[in-house]
């Protein structure tokens, strides 16, 4: 097994001070350099010093050359350690010109990305070899170690003119023109829905709310449904509050179009079983990716998100439920924090891989027997503010009599960053555990 013991950590120390003497020489550079180094990616002490004053000296819009630097470290009695004047002058002449300050940057990124990885490993192999550790647990930290540094590594994006943004809008809608005004986002099958929000949009943080049993999963399921087995749209669904199976149940009964319990106990007739066989088929063909782990923890979700869209190009995650996700650190948090944090997360999620994120949400007890507001989103307002679309589902009475096998059901868009609030009512057939549009379909 090889050892780190003795060697000496990756770095280039000409690249580092071509990045400082071309910054030096051209104010201009930082710029550039900013969009992949920190001061704490450069190798020697004296050179994050000296990254550090020129950085705070742009910051503070002051002048930057060698005698502001210079000035500012003896100031701060830092000269000396940094090399003195004759080092802070010998870093423009390491360099002809700033025209490569992004090539010597790259250098100086890539060894600091190889020094944290090596830091992360040690880590790893203590936490390995620790008998308190539990394999999960540094499974998860190293997933976690790798994901920061994976994070941390990516260089800002550019801004962009008009003329570019303009381009990629008009060709947007001369494609949706070209499709006969089809809708820009994934459809969700309910018409009254779709036309009020265009399906739901790329980089959107969704929030479907209700209080308990009026029906969040079975209306987030027959989206799902609708997505994956009649429009064969990729989509993830995240589990946490029952099994894949159970999800299978009801998708398996919103197919078939047999009554759950029927299915749940078993007491079928032979017509049933053919029934559920060609839903089966149907499904086994859908693109639906399952991830049912309870409790999971928000690092967990998101590294799961992101092989879900690299590996099957999800269109679409939904989670079932946020208040069931399990943040990075509890300790004495409050929980309404840790919800902050998780819908902060989700939200930077849906922009990150530029797919609708749509989640499931609990609403107060103070809204029972009225229709729910922004307001009543439990644990946290965070949610409403991060949200881009806010839909509630909502039932005068959710224990309604028996015989009644279709139940009206209002849905509230109660916000939407970008287009209108209304309201419309869909149907609720609580054999199939699905939702029905009252309307006739688009």
């Amino acid at each position: 097994m090889s050892s780190t013991a003795g060697r000496v950590p990756p770095h280039n120390n000409d690249a580092e001070k071509a990045v400082l003497g071309a910054v030096l020489l051209d104010s201009e550079a930082l710029m550039i350099v900013m969009d992949y180094l920190r001061a704490d990616d450069f190798y020697r002490k004296a050179h994050q010093r000296i990254f550090s004053t020129i950085v705070e000296l742009d910051s503070n819009r002051e002048p930057l050359d060698i005698i502001t630097v210079t000035d500012r470290l003896k100031k701060e009695q830092a000269l000396e350690s940094c090399g003195g004047t004759s080092y802070i002058s010998e870093l423009t002449s390491s360099v002809p010109s700033s025209a490569n300050v992004r090539y010597y940057a790259e250098i100086v990124q890539s060894t600091s990305i190889k020094r944290k990885l090596i830091r992360a490993a040690s880590g790893i192999m203590d936490h390995s070899y620790s008998d308190i550790s539990d394999h999960k647990e540094v499974l998860a930290e190293a997933e976690k170690a790798i994901f920061n540094i994976l994070e941390g590594s990516q260089a800002v994006g550019g801004y962009r003119s008009s003329v570019d943004v303009i381009n990629e809008t008009i060709n947007i809608i001369e494609k949706l023109y070209q499709a006969g005004g089809d809708y820009s986002g994934v459809a969700s099958g309910f018409p009254e829905l779709d036309r009020l929000t265009s399906g739901f949009q790329p980089s959107d943080f969704i929030i479907i709310g209700a209080r308990p049993s009026v029906g969040k999963t079975a209306f987030a399921l027959t989206i799902v449904s609708h997505m994956t087995v009649k429009k064969k749209i990729p989509v993830g669904f995240f589990t946490l509050e029952m099994a894949g199976r159970s999800v299978m149940q009801r998708l398996l009964a919103t197919e078939a179009r047999i009554d759950l319990q029927k299915i749940r106990s078993g007491m079928l007739k032979n017509s049933d079983l053919h029934s559920i066989t060609d839903a089966a088929s149907r499904l086994y063909e859908a693109p639906l990716f399952i991830e049912d782990t309870p409790n999971i923890k928000l690092l967990d979700l998101r590294a799961q998100a992101r092989r879900m869209k690299k590996n099957e190009n999800v269109q679409a995650i939904f989670i079932d439920y946020i208040g069931l996700v399990e943040p990075e650190v509890k300790g004495n948090i409050p929980r309404h924090e840790q919800v902050s944090e998780i819908s902060r997360s989700l939200k930077s999620l849906a922009r990150e891989l530029d797919i609708p994120v749509i989640c499931l949400s609990q609403v107060g007890r103070q809204s029972e027997g009225k229709e729910p507001n922004l307001a009543d989103i439990r644990e946290s307002g965070s949610i409403e503010q991060d949200a881009d679309v806010v839909l509630f589902i909502h039932r005068e009475k959710v224990d309604q009599e028996e015989h009644q096998q279709i139940t009206e059901t209002d849905v509230v868009v109660a916000k939407q960053r970008n287009g209108p609030v209304g309201h419309f009512k869909i149907g609720f057939n609580k054999r199939y555990a699905k939702f029905e549009s009252l309307a006739r379909e688009r």
